[in-house]
């Protein structure tokens, strides 16, 4: 089995495993951005016992929806800061080949190089389906950084031992921020533009709204269908 593939049974194993695989990131050259015409977002949803996948596709400008491809799975890998694409990689991964015409590019909601290890989900999940990718999440992991100004493109960097390993950035005037950082495949200049560019509607990027709804859907169908009766 493939090493990316692995299953982990210690968190030592998983660390060690991020190590390895870092170096396919470290050494892949920065998509085109100009080549970009179909983005996916990929995010998950949990109960105790199970998660619940989803990635949408839009099409880049015009942000219109073109696929979505949704997947379940058992929880296997317990809750460990740094560690979540252990938990996700499983479910998002079995989204990919409901896709059909794959994507361009993939936003994840969680991290990439602003991690720990400098190696999150968004990093991970590009190795894996050997895709560009962008980590957009809610709150940082690492690091230390300021609010961004008000306005909407506002970005302040996110900072780590005088490393920048990401920024926040204001989506929406007023809203809080977002942290961006680079996946696999992508470099962080590039990262905020292309969030930048994803709509103004949201806080979180437009594909990223599709896919959270989606695998939100897709939880309260499954917790409804648990019901007696």
């Amino acid at each position: 089995m493939p090493a990316q593939n692995r299953s982990p049974v210690t968190e030592e194993e998983a660390i060690s495993l991020q190590l390895s695989l870092r170096r396919r990131c470290e050494n892949r050259n920065p998509l085109d951005a100009g080549s970009i015409q179909i983005v996916a977002g990929a995010d998950a949803a949990y109960t105790k016992t199970r998660i619940f996948g989803a990635m949408v596709c839009v099409s880049y400008p015009e942000i219109e929806i073109i696929a979505e491809s949704v997947a379940e799975a058992p929880v296997s890998f317990p809750y460990i800061p740094g560690l979540f694409a252990f938990r996700e990689l499983p479910v998002l991964e079995a989204c990919w080949p409901g896709l059909g015409k794959k994507p361009d590019l993939v936003i994840v909601e969680g991290h990439g190089y602003a991690h720990p290890r400098r190696f999150g989900l968004a990093s991970h999940l590009g190795v894996v389906l050997d895709v560009p990718t962008i980590g957009v999440a809610k709150n940082i992991l690492v690091g230390s950084v300021q609010d961004p100004g008000q306005e909407r493109g506002s970005v302040f960097r996110i900072m780590d031992d005088d490393e920048v390993i990401g920024t926040a950035v204001r989506t929406r005037e007023g809203s809080k921020p977002v942290y961006v950082s680079r996946g696999c495949g992508t470099d962080l200049a590039q990262a905020q533009e292309i969030v930048l560019g994803l709509t103004p509607d949201h806080r979180m990027r437009a594909p990223l709204v599709c896919a959270d709804r989606l695998c939100r859907r897709q939880r309260a169908d499954w917790l409804a269908r648990q019901q007696p009766g």
